[in-house]
């Protein structure tokens, strides 16, 4: 674990939203070359695709249903795809960061979260 994200969740509470948890299960299953999980094994792969299932509870998994109206006036107000306005709304609901790796972050989202004073941090891997 990188120092940045062992800062963060020191201070925090984890969570990711359904979007998120479903783009990594996809990586896990399908490991084309993604960014994600593409150069992992396919026992690497396996044994997340385990751990994802049973997730502790001490991660929330936010629910789409208490975001989706507000999701969808972020992605009308900045233009953001629907799994960037998922994590803006859930950083706002949860009134928590919003925590990217360094690099994989996308400029609107950035604009967004900017615009609605929300914290964003990028983590160094």
């Amino acid at each position: 674990m990188s120092a940045g994200l062992g800062d963060v969740l020191a201070a925090h509470e984890p969570a990711t939203t359904n979007l998120y948890l479903y783009r990594l299960s996809r990586s896990v299953v399908a490991a084309r070359g993604g960014a994600l999980t593409g150069g992992w094994s396919g026992e690497r792969r396996r044994a997340l695709g385990s751990r994802l299932l049973n997730l502790p509870d001490s991660i929330e998994v936010v629910p789409i249903r208490t975001i989706s109206y507000r999701m969808a006036e972020i992605a009308a107000d900045h233009r953001v795809s629907t799994l960037g306005a998922e994590c803006v709304a859930a950083s706002e609901h949860l009134a928590g960061p919003l925590c990217v790796w360094d690099g994989d972050d996308g400029p609107r989202i950035r604009a967004a979260i900017t615009s609605l004073n929300l914290d964003y941090r990028t983590i160094a891997r």
